[in-house]
């Protein structure tokens, strides 16, 4: 049995994450989960807090993005496997640029997302390992990847 580290990426207004691990934990699958900073608020203000006020808010952005891309850049690089889910409510273009990044080092990565926005994604689709409409189709993989 293979221990994996799984990098979970994407969208973070839903409780998809904790599903997931939650999932993995009660099949005992060889797995530690690592992930971006899901609070919304934290992860938009962390220039800020961190260095000082600004007064436009693409600066504001341009610091809290750099930073949380620290985070990003070094869970992606440490990582086995990427998931990567698109949520129906938001755009998610940073979840794109993370699975360009995973595709761009060699990663596999699986995509979770509704049927919906497979012309869209298609070429996110393309490069992944695997493409997921829900957590439930990810656990079976991650059992699957895991079998002795």
């Amino acid at each position: 049995m293979t221990d994996y580290e799984v990098y979970l990426s994407g969208e973070i207004h839903s409780n998809w994450r904790e599903d997931i691990i939650k999932a993995a934990e009660s099949k005992n699958l060889p797995i530690s989960f690592t992930g971006p900073v899901t609070d919304h608020d934290a992860s938009d203000n962390i220039g800020v807090d961190a260095t000082g006020p600004e007064d436009k808010n693409f600066w504001k952005d341009h610091k809290a993005a750099k930073i949380n891309s620290i985070r990003i850049k070094n869970g992606i690089e440490s990582a086995d496997i990427v998931i990567i889910k698109f949520g129906e409510k938001y755009r998610q273009w940073n979840a794109a640029f993370d699975a360009g990044y995973a595709a761009s080092m060699g990663k596999s990565y699986i995509v979770i997302h509704p049927e919906d926005f497979t012309h869209a994604l298609k070429e996110v689709d393309a490069q992944a390992m695997a493409v997921a409409h829900d957590e439930v189709e990810v656990i079976k993989i991650l059992e699957y990847l895991t079998l002795k």
